[in-house]
């Protein structure tokens, strides 16, 4: 777990470049897969429609890493490299 007090300068900037890395993949999904698409009436069916844009996005961004022959991660790894690539499949 990091704590501020012994967090080197290095972790912070590739934390920054994370964050946004994940927002542009949200804003790809917006565009792309109609994460926005839905005006909010029950609780249950906008679940159900945010949970099947993220599964859409999600294997979108599996099958353009594996046709692009990219190992694709299992698992959170906090020193695997975060780029553009790897996080979005729209590049």
């Amino acid at each position: 777990m990091l704590r501020p007090d012994n967090t080197g300068g290095e972790e912070l900037i590739r934390l920054a470049g994370t964050r946004w890395a994940v927002e542009e993949c949200f804003e790809i999904a917006k565009n792309e897969v109609g994460l926005d698409d839905y005006q909010v009436r029950r609780y249950d069916a906008w679940y159900r429609h945010i949970t099947l844009a993220m599964w859409a996005h999600a294997y979108l961004a599996a099958t353009a890493a594996a046709s692009r022959g990219a190992a694709i991660p299992s698992g959170t790894n906090s020193s695997y490299p975060s780029a553009r690539s790897d996080v979005c499949w729209h590049t």
